[in-house]
């Protein structure tokens, strides 16, 4: 096992590291949040074992920090990897492993734009309990009505209040002399926005890639599945297998793998069946 999954403990709030590489710093902020992640998860279990003494358990979301005297010079034709003046900037962060060449990149620029290290530490946001099961879990599905009572107590729920989207929507409203936001978006707002992914598409967030098309309807989706089924079969013509090739599997609302013929054939694969909404308590289940 490794050392998140047997930790006897969280890291608790506060700096860890100064960094003047992004890969250095990207590994730390796995580290943290893999670490705090499986604490949540492995006193959840001993939650519904009744094993938890009544204590109330809480660990936190990494986060990094930069903090710059002097304007940086930039190349303008990006809009992301700088901050705009001085300050003190921080942002928390959420699921490495999915966006892990985003961070990379973020970071990375950071570092070169305005030649000061960044600071990679443990935030005081802590991490609710429905979103330190990445794949969805359903925590109150097994939970007998007096255990579901008193899950508020000891573990911290997903809080809307906490999650609104003033920061993008350029409402958000700083006192004098305090840290700055550094990202559109914290981990809490991001992690809700995985599992709402999850919740309406049948999909996990892992299989979505650069764009998300909505369309009015149901006939639309039908016809985007069967061509995509269609594009994962054998072709006989070695141009159009050629085009085809390009796409490595399809996945299915329910999580249902087809993959490329062309680029051998493996089975379709179902995952197990989605219980429900994984970030609240009121919404049906997903399947």
């Amino acid at each position: 096992m490794t050392a998140a999954q047997t930790s006897p403990s969280p890291v608790p709030p506060g700096p860890v590291e100064r960094f003047t590489d992004a890969d250095a710093a990207l590994a730390l902020v796995k580290d943290l949040y893999d670490r705090n992640t499986a604490y949540l998860r492995n006193r959840f279990a001993a939650f519904t074992r009744g094993e938890d003494g009544g204590r109330r358990e809480q660990a936190h979301y990494p986060y990094v920090r930069l903090s710059t005297a002097s304007a940086a010079t930039v190349d303008t034709r990006l809009a992301y990897g700088f901050v705009e003046g001085p300050g003190t900037y921080s942002t928390t962060l959420t699921r490495p492993d999915l966006f892990d060449r985003y961070y990379r990149e973020q970071l990375s620029l950071l570092l070169r734009n305005h030649h000061v290290p960044l600071e990679v530490g443990v935030s005081d946001e802590a991490i609710p309990i429905h979103f330190a099961f990445p794949q969805g879990m359903h925590v109150e599905g097994d939970l007998t009505p007096e255990r579901l009572a008193g899950l508020p107590d000891l573990f911290d729920l997903p809080d809307l209040a906490r999650m609104d989207d003033t920061i993008v929507n350029g409402t958000y409203e700083e006192a004098l002399n305090t840290v700055r936001p550094l990202a559109l978006f914290t981990a809490p707002r991001v992690d809700f926005s995985l599992h709402r992914l999850r919740h309406y598409t049948a999909t996990a967030p892992e299989d979505f890639q650069n764009f998300v098309l909505f369309t009015n309807y149901q006939f639309y989706v039908d016809e985007f599945i069967r061509m995509a089924r269609e594009i994962m079969e054998p072709a006989s013509d070695p141009e159009l297998a050629d085009y085809r090739s390009q796409y490595d599997r399809f996945v299915e609302p329910g999580g249902v793998i087809a993959h490329n013929a062309d680029r051998g054939a493996i089975p379709a694969r179902r995952p197990p069946t989605a219980r429900g909404c994984s970030a609240c308590r009121r919404c049906p289940p997903t399947t």
